[in-house]
C-alpha cells in the first residue's frame, strides 16, 4: 500500500489508524524554559524527519514493530506558560492511556515529563520511573516555576519509585531530594559490571521509562541542549533497555531533549533509531493480530473511575 507522508515514518494507513494502533505517539514540541542550547521545540520534526528515512525491520529482533499500528496523534504546541503545558501534556496523555493504547512521548525539553510521569502514575500502580539522564533534575522550582525542565523528575522522587541512571551532573541542592540507594552514577556503573541487574532489582512490576538524550556520551549524540562527557553508548543502553523490556512491564516511555543541528543528522538518526529500538523490544513476543492487552485492564488503579472524562476525541 502507498504509504502517507504524515504518518509516523510514513507508514501505511492501515497501520497508522487510531482505532487499530496499540502505539500512540504524541509529538510536544516545547522549549520554553531551556537555559543553555535552544532549539529542543525543533526535536520532534527533525526525529519525524530522520523515521522517515530509517528501514522499518529490525534485525535484532526480526520484527517489524510498525505493524502493530503506530497512530501519531496532533502536536502538544500549549506554550502560554510551563504550568498549562504541564496540564496538557498531562490532560492529553491520560486520555491515550484510558483508550488502552501504549502510549509514547517525543519532546521538547524535559518539562514535559512532568505532565507524562503525572499522567503514568494516576493511571498505573505502584509505578517505577526509570530515569535515564546526564542530569538528576531534582530541583524542587527554578527560574520562578515547578515547572521546569531542572524540575523534571522532583514530583516523580516524591510521589514513585524512582530511579535514576547515568547521573553525572547535579547540583548540591538536589542531594536534599536524592536517594543515593536509588541512584546509579556515570563514574560508578563505568566500573561496575553488574549495575543493571541492580537497577532492575530495584524496579516494581510497572515501569514508566523517561529518556534524556544527553543520558548518551556526546561522541554518538552531540546534538542536545546540554552535552555532557561520560555518557552511555549504544549497544550498552539497548542492552540494558532490553533487559528492563524483557524482565518488566514497561507501561509506556518519553524521549526529550534533541536539539537538532542542521549540519549533522546523525543525532536526530540516532533518537529515531531508538523510538524504534524500544517498540521492538515491547513487542518483540506479539504477533500482528495479538489482542493487545499488556495488562492494562488489570493495573489501571480503581481511582481512575472518579476522574472525569475526557470528552476530546480523535477523528
Amino acid at each position: 500500500m502507498m504509504s502517507t507522508t504524515n504518518n509516523y515514518a510514513g507508514i501505511p494507513d492501515e497501520f497508522a489508524q487510531l482505532e487499530k494502533a496499540k502505539v500512540v505517539l504524541i509529538p510536544v514540541p516545547y522549549d520554553g524554559t531551556s537555559t543553555w542550547g535552544k532549539g529542543a521545540d525543533k526535536g520532534p520534526e527533525a526525529f519525524l524527519n530522520a523515521s522517515k528515512n530509517m528501514e522499518l525491520y529490525d534485525i535484532e529482533t526480526d520484527t517489524e514493530p510498525y505493524q502493530q499500528g503506530i497512530y501519531l496523534a496532533d502536536a502538544i504546541t500549549e506554550n502560554s506558560s510551563p504550568e498549562a503545558m504541564v496540564d496538557e501534556v498531562h490532560k492529553i496523555t491520560k486520555k491515550y492511556i484510558k483508550r488502552n493504547k501504549f502510549v509514547t512521548l517525543f519532546g521538547g525539553e524535559h518539562s514535559i515529563s512532568i505532565g507524562t510521569i503525572r499522567a503514568f502514575n494516576e493511571c498505573f500502580n505502584n509505578l517505577t520511573v526509570l530515569h535515564i539522564d546526564a542530569h538528576v533534575d531534582l530541583r524542587e522550582s527554578y527560574e520562578g516555576t515547578t515547572c521546569n525542565h531542572a524540575c523534571a523528575v522532583h514530583e516523580a522522587s516524591q510521589q514513585t519509585n524512582l530511579l535514576q541512571v547515568g547521573i553525572r551532573s547535579m547540583d548540591t541542592i538536589e542531594k536534599t531530594f536524592m536517594d543515593e540507594e536509588k541512584t546509579f552514577f556515570a563514574h560508578d556503573m563505568v566500573n561496575d559490571e553488574y549495575w543493571m541487574d541492580k537497577v532492575v532489582e530495584q524496579m516494581t512490576e510497572n515501569v514508566f521509562i523517561t529518556l534524556d538524550l544527553d543520558a548518551f556520551d556526546p561522541s554518538i549524540l552531540p546534538s542536545t541542549g546540554t552535552p555532557e562527557p561520560g555518557g552511555l553508548f549504544w549497544y550498552e543502553t539497548l542492552e540494558f533497555l532490553k533487559q528492563v523490556f524483557a524482565e518488566k512491564n514497561v507501561v509506556g516511555f518519553d524521549i526529550v531533549e534533541l536539539c537538532p543541528n542542521n549540519k549533522d543528522k546523525s543525532s536526530d538518526f540516532l533518537a529515531a533509531k531508538l523510538y524504534y529500538k524500544m517498540l521492538s523490544y515491547k513487542f518483540m513476543n506479539e504477533g500482528v493480530d495479538d489482542v493487545y492487552d499488556n495488562t492494562y485492564a488489570i493495573n489501571i488503579k480503581a481511582a481512575n473511575s472518579n476522574i472525569s472524562k475526557f470528552e476530546e476525541d480523535e477523528d
